[in-house]
């Protein structure tokens, strides 16, 4: 294959892990570094949130800001995606940020249980993100917790609540929703191929599962993610040392199965992005 693997950096969560790995970066400058670091490891999207003094997840348009200018100063062209994810915000909070036009921005389109509550993702609240990303020209960032999850944003996509070609990600390992299981996997593939053939696909594997996930991606052709958000080890008993070190070890598994790593330029070609002024 020589269809370039554009590589997805997940800096830091909405549930801390500071704890779990001193390295997680946490406030706007913690952030800007290691997205830096991973920037030159081969990232071409940073999947980003903030948070508070006191480490609480935020969803403050001002903290997305100047996280925004910082990634933009220090990261030229790399793709700014801005999370909307429900743990950091209730209700239209949760899309404060959308008029700073981030060039993505995650979406959820439907509901599913997390390890010890539900993500609440009810169709307003869907249909309003939805509107503000087409308003502000962000991209949406597909997250598919579930199979139910693509099949709506395919409708959503066809009756133009959301303008493709699609860019689904899907999401395995949370404990209580898809598990990782690679004939799963290989379904979301062939359903997704089949009712939005022009779509982009990723994966992103949590915990443990995040390796697995990474390659299965990267030898089936997509894209993939990586970070600390999603993962703080790089086996059993070791720590990463940085995102940085995930992200090459993503590059590396592109190196195995002989696909490119994408820069920051055919990433935005691939996702149909405006390249920077």
């Amino acid at each position: 294959m020589t269809e370039p693997c554009i590589i997805c950096v997940a800096i830091t969560g909405s549930v801390s892990n500071k704890s779990h790995n001193p390295a997680v970066p946490i406030t706007i400058s913690e952030q800007i570094e290691s997205t830096h670091e991973s920037f030159e490891a081969g990232a071409a999207i940073a999947h980003c949130h903030v948070r508070n003094d006191d480490q609480s997840p935020t969803s403050d348009p001002d903290k997305f800001a100047a996280l925004k200018e910082g990634l933009e100063k220090h990261c030229p062209g790399m793709i700014v995606q801005l999370s909307t994810g429900g743990r950091s915000g209730a209700g239209e909070e949760r899309g404060g940020m959308l008029p700073l036009r981030p060039d993505m921005a995650s979406l959820t389109v439907g509901s599913n249980n997390f390890p010890t509550r539900v993500y609440e993702n009810p169709p307003d609240l869907v249909d309003w993100l939805a509107g503000k990303m087409l308003k502000y020209e962000v991209m949406p960032e597909i997250e598919a917790f579930d199979l139910s999850h693509i099949l709506q944003a395919q409708k959503m996509q066809a009756d133009g609540r959301l303008k493709g070609p699609l860019y689904v990600q899907f999401v395995m390992g949370v404990k209580n929703a898809m598990p990782t299981d690679k004939a799963v996997f290989d379904f979301y593939i062939e359903t997704l191929n089949r009712v939005a053939p022009d779509a982009q696909w990723c994966a992103a594997g949590i915990g443990a599962d995040q390796i697995t996930v990474n390659e299965w991606c990267i030898a089936a052709g997509g894209h993939t993610r990586t970070g600390m958000e999603d993962n703080v080890r790089i086996d059993r008993n070791t720590l990463a040392r940085s995102n940085a070190h995930l992200v090459s070890r993503a590059a590396e598994l592109c190196e195995k199965y002989a696909r490119p790593v994408a820069t920051w330029q055919q990433a935005r070609e691939i996702l149909g992005l405006r390249m920077p002024a």
